[in-house]
């Protein structure tokens, strides 16, 4: 019984939130989605790196089902300015509340990490920050200069909030600290935000990634998107010819997971063959990057990703488009 009571207390403080909604069953996983538990010890030597740095992961925090395969490699996915939102989404599994004050270390300690780690590419995402003037914009900017100061050689991709009500100049900040790839992502189709996003908006996220290849053109731009949480193909088509408008050049689509029986209710489990109807969907539309994929996810295989941008950028470009 008292260990029944302690999951209990640690899952209200963790989404207090959601406490008084109705318990969603967790269905069994299809054979195409189990992964394997972590044993690597190159994991284990990741893992203590970041223990060492005091840095938090989006890894362990979104509860991530590649993070073995991604700690094996030494790949991790950053998430600055804490490890607690100020959003409520239905989806994500990083606790919610009031999160402290910002760290002015941690902009260096991050460096330090890529730099030992020895990453050529990086993703480093956030909290939202509604609490902050600049939604954590100038965070954002100080932690991609003190990488480029340790790690020169390392490329920078970016997963931001979307600084609703934070105005352009936030956006600015972060598009003038240069990251390679500035990803934001949709997550979902507009007619579930009310249910699955409730804090942000559709056309808000849109115009996020419109504005940045505006601001700076040379900058990768980049979205992705959850399945299985009731949206109709047609819904996603828009969506992608929404983010084509704005000019993104990458989209990512991956099975949505359900973290506890407190959060969105899988709609259905989308196989293998949908995802690469999707994939081809997509790149017929012109994106020049397309993952799709059960195990999907923003920051999965980002290294490889943003190599076979680059020079999908460059083959495009020589022939004329």
């Amino acid at each position: 019984m008292t260990t029944r009571i302690e999951i209990d207390h640690r899952r209200t403080a963790r989404h207090p939130e959601k406490v008084r909604r109705p318990d969603n069953p967790i269905q069994r996983k299809p054979a195409w989605i189990r992964v394997k538990a972590p044993t690597h010890p190159i994991y284990v030597e990741t893992r203590n790196l970041l223990r060492e740095k005091k840095l938090v992961t989006v890894c362990e925090e979104a509860a991530c089902p590649n993070i073995g395969e991604c700690w094996s490699q030494r790949h991790a996915t950053m998430m600055i300015m804490g490890d607690t939102c100020t959003r409520a989404c239905a989806f994500c599994n990083v606790a919610t509340g009031v999160p402290g004050p910002l760290d002015a270390g941690e902009p260096q300690r991050v460096a330090e990490a890529v730099a030992v780690m020895g990453l050529k590419h990086v993703v480093i995402t956030s909290v939202d920050r509604d609490d902050l003037d600049d939604g954590g914009a100038g965070h954002f900017a100080a932690v991609i200069r003190a990488i480029r100061d340790a790690a020169p050689g390392t490329t920078i991709e970016i997963l931001t909030p979307d600084f609703l009500r934070k105005g352009d100049g936030a956006i600015a900040t972060v598009v003038e600290a240069k990251p390679d790839v500035f990803n934001h992502n949709l997550e979902t189709v507009p007619r579930l935000y009310p249910a699955i996003r409730p804090g942000a908006r559709y056309f808000v996220s849109l115009r996020l990634l419109a504005r940045v290849k505006e601001m700076d053109p040379s900058i990768f731009t980049k979205s992705g998107l959850m399945v299985g949480l009731g949206e109709t193909r047609e819904e996603l088509i828009q969506v992608m010819d929404d983010l084509r408008a704005a000019e993104v050049d990458f989209i990512t689509l991956g099975q949505y997971l359900q973290p506890t029986v407190k959060h969105a209710a899988i709609d259905r489990f989308v196989t293998p063959d949908e995802f690469a109807d999707y994939a081809a969907l997509a790149r017929g539309k012109g994106f020049l990057m397309v993952a799709s994929s059960p195990l999907t996810r923003s920051s999965y295989h980002a290294d490889a990703d943003f190599a076979a941008l680059r020079a999908a950028r460059e083959a495009r470009l020589a022939a004329g488009d």
